[in-house]
């Protein structure tokens, strides 16, 4: 396998296709969305199928698509449209398609379900949504650099770290100026880039809304308001704190991250893994980068991921609900992790079916009942 021929999701687009019509790849601009469609319609072609591609980037493919329904009813086959989000009326339209007689819609976007919401209520039982994020550790050869330069393709396989860097810096500038507008979002460039810097202060820690807006002189529903079109844009994850019903009292702010940490490390100036591994921000760009890994590894919806924490010490850094079970993870920046007193008091109150304790190395090992240690350069982490 290359790394451009992400077979794994590759399989997930078939097995979606088995369920529904309607098939949506969603993630992040520049991260290999619309290569993986190629992929998938080069296999469906092999069959003697005819494919069909719209670019709504493309000033010709959205005239074609000006009268929608007249244009795509005489297709058969597979339709595959990029870049859905310029165009969410279209979404009525693909429902009434896929009810007239059986076809096959290929739909990507860089926007989330929460920012496609017109998706979810029109093709509601029609649709299968599946998120395609940057390249993962069971993909690449090396952590360090994946952890270094984050998964985006262009980063990840530049040349050099310099060349990465300045990718990074120029896919920001581009985001913030053309994505965040193609949108439809009407955010100045200047004021959503000095709220995303100041969020690498908090990357990692409970969101303060209060005191971020008096930073930036903005009120808190505008803080909140930016996030969510970071969260909805793929580039931050707000992470839902999960309340026990007991006695003490928990924590109610979400945790907030960088998603990728080569973006993370460009907007710190980061180029080389010293300059990394010498900075303050050591410990938190690390629980960032394992926290998506593993989240991404048990392909894990963002309902089904949370933190807990209490006012005094106790605290989950995330718990996942999968088929019914309980996991916590802790993630820990050190060679030899060990079980704590906060660990065993998230164990019992959450009563987690297991505990894994997340750590840089390449060793596995239990630490008691329910209780595990997995290096995330594990085969555990780098098999799928």
């Amino acid at each position: 396998m290359t790394l451009y021929q992400r077979d794994h999701y590759l399989d997930r687009v078939i097995s979606a296709f088995k369920i529904n019509p309607v098939c949506a790849i969603l993630g992040p601009r520049q991260v290999g969305k619309t290569t993986l469609a190629h992929q998938y319609a080069h296999l469906f072609a092999k069959e003697g199928e005819p494919v069909h591609f719209f670019d709504l980037e493309r000033p010709l493919d959205v005239t074609r698509l000006d009268e929608p329904y007249t244009t795509l009813s005489e297709l058969e086959g597979l339709v595959i449209i990029d870049e859905v989000q310029r165009r969410p009326e279209l979404f009525p339209v693909l429902r009434v398609l896929v009810d007239e007689r059986p076809r096959k819609f290929l739909i990507l976007g860089s926007a989330s379900r929460d920012l496609l919401q017109q998706s979810s209520e029109t093709l509601a039982g029609r649709i299968t949504y599946m998120e395609l994020p940057p390249f993962q550790l069971f993909e690449v050869d090396t952590m360090l650099t994946l952890w270094r330069r984050g998964g985006f393709p262009k980063s990840f396989l530049s040349g050099t770290d310099e060349e990465s860097l300045r990718w990074r810096e120029d896919y920001i500038t581009t985001f913030l100026e053309q994505d965040i507008p193609n949108l439809g979002i009407r955010i100045p460039a200047a004021h959503m880039r000095r709220f995303w810097m100041m969020l690498c202060h908090m990357h990692g820690q409970r969101l303060n809304a209060s005191e971020l807006g008096r930073s930036l002189d903005i009120s808190d529903t505008t803080v909140r308001r930016y996030l969510d079109v970071l969260t909805g844009t793929f580039m931050m994850r707000s992470l839902t704190p999960w309340f026990e019903n007991i006695s003490k009292r928990q924590v109610k702010a979400p945790k907030i991250y960088f998603r990728d940490s080569g973006i993370f490390h460009a907007f710190l100036g980061l180029e080389t893994q010293r300059e990394i591994e010498t900075h303050p921000k050591l410990g938190a760009s690390w629980e960032g980068f394992a926290l998506e890994q593993v989240i991404n590894h048990y392909e894990a919806r963002s309902e089904e991921c949370y933190f807990w924490a209490t006012q005094t010490s106790a605290e989950l850094d995330l718990l996942l609900f999968k088929r019914g079970k309980r996991l916590g993870f802790e993630i820990k920046y050190t060679d030899t992790p060990k079980v704590t007193a906060s660990m065993r008091e998230a164990m019992e109150t959450l009563k987690l079916d297991h505990l894994t304790i997340v750590y840089p190395g390449a060793q596995s090992y239990t630490q008691g009942e329910k209780i595990s240690v997995v290096g995330l350069q594990s085969e555990r982490f780098r098999a799928k």
